[in-house]
């Protein structure tokens, strides 16, 4: 089985690489619909909805008008996930998203985070970066 360094990962808003990223996260869920009879005493269910969310982490960088600056509350936004980097033939996967979170921290003798929560709308596409 083929590993993946975490350390290659790489955020775009578009075509423009958000900085200073440290990690992020996509979570998939389906909610399944009851689709039992009345009368069975087990339950049964077939495929519902699927819902997307992603999370991206940041050291703060206030420059990054283009990248961190374009993740507003509200925001819609062409994003791109690549877990293995932006060679040519990564995985990468593109999506519309929503900005639902901004979030930023500062604690004593650490760097100062910034953390993005997004809701996946539509379809994700797979492919790689080419």
């Amino acid at each position: 089985m083929a590993k993946v360094v975490g350390r290659a990962g790489v955020v775009k808003v578009g075509a423009v690489t958000v900085a200073e990223v440290v990690g992020f996260s996509m979570d998939e869920q389906m909610s399944p619909i009851d689709d039992s009879d009345l009368n069975a005493q087990e339950m049964t269910y077939t495929a519902g909805d699927i819902t997307r969310t992603v999370q991206v982490d940041c050291m703060w960088d206030k420059a990054d008008a283009t990248g961190q600056g374009a993740l507003v509350i509200g925001a819609s936004v062409s994003l791109v996930l690549q877990p293995e980097g932006d060679s040519s033939g990564n995985e990468t996967r593109t999506m519309t998203a929503l900005v639902t979170s901004v979030g930023i921290a500062n604690a004593k003798a650490a760097m100062v985070t910034q953390s993005f929560g997004l809701q996946v709308s539509g379809a994700v596409t797979i492919g790689a970066v080419v």
